[in-house]
């Protein structure tokens, strides 16, 4: 019996994928634990739940989810455009190009993001004459996640093996065509794991919108507990909000992975 439970819940030898079985008995045993565990604190804490007084407020969290979700997705995106152009201008051999995006790197990446919003929508933003504070707030967080993703982009590139940059040059590729045929295909796949990460942070670094007044799922969360007292019945649907928003992004990463999972 114990051989058997054994191999079922090991990795096979020759490092093939776990059998599903094997996969949906150990994800249950996991999960399974980790429940008794917060079941046991929880039970512990004597704590008088309100949930009653936390349900009238639905419609705030569900209104404050959607505005993050639709920050965060305006947000990935334009980080992606930034972080693009700031990694090839890192390699650029034009020196103010390359040196305008390390002083970007390192200053943004130097600073707390909680002072880039401050500054970013009480000074910059003010200046020119900008109050939009949804706008500022996605353009802050593009910024922020964009030095970040420019030095993954950037290491992924310059992980190629300059054989395979001679050999297109051989061919015939200009420099474009290298890096649309030959570089980018390579450097999506190895970066995947980090970029990953870093859109997840993004979505939960949206959180610090709150600060000006940016009605995300914090803030709303924020304003439930001042209104109902009850931290924890307010807190908790938060977490588990900007689980389903971080989770699909993750699951979909793995998928990508190994559909252009190849030899190399």
């Amino acid at each position: 019996m114990g051989n058997m439970l054994s191999a079922i819940l090991s990795q096979p030898e020759d490092g093939s994928a776990p059998p599903l079985l094997s996969r949906i008995v150990a994800f249950t045993t996991v999960l399974l634990l980790i429940s008794v565990l917060f079941w046991f604190a929880f039970n512990q804490l004597q704590y008088g739940w309100n949930w009653g007084a936390v349900w009238q407020y639905r419609q705030k969290f569900l209104q404050g989810w959607l505005t993050t979700l639709l920050i965060s997705a305006a947000a990935l995106c334009l980080s992606l455009l930034i972080s693009v152009f700031f990694a090839l201008a890192r390699r650029s051999r034009l020196l103010p190009l390359r040196y305008l995006s390390l002083l970007y790197i390192e200053v943004v990446r130097g600073t707390p993001l909680l002072v880039q919003i401050l500054v970013f929508f009480y000074v910059v933003a003010d200046a020119v004459g900008v109050s939009n504070r949804y706008a500022v707030g996605i353009l802050t967080l593009a910024l922020f996640a964009g030095a970040y993703l420019s030095e993954i982009i950037r290491a992924g590139i310059e992980s190629i093996g300059e054989s395979q940059l001679e050999s297109a040059a051989a061919i015939g590729l200009t420099r474009l065509q290298t890096y649309r045929f030959v570089i980018f295909p390579q450097v999506v796949r190895r970066i995947l794991p980090p970029l990953t990460g870093q859109f997840a942070s993004l979505i939960k670094d949206s959180s610090l919108l709150s600060i000006i007044a940016v009605s995300e799922f914090t803030l709303n969360a924020q304003e439930v507990n001042a209104f109902t007292f009850s931290t924890l019945e307010s807190y908790l649907p938060l977490a588990v909000g900007y689980l389903l928003l971080t989770l699909p992004i993750s699951l979909f990463s793995r998928y990508l992975e190994q559909k252009y999972r190849y030899a190399t």
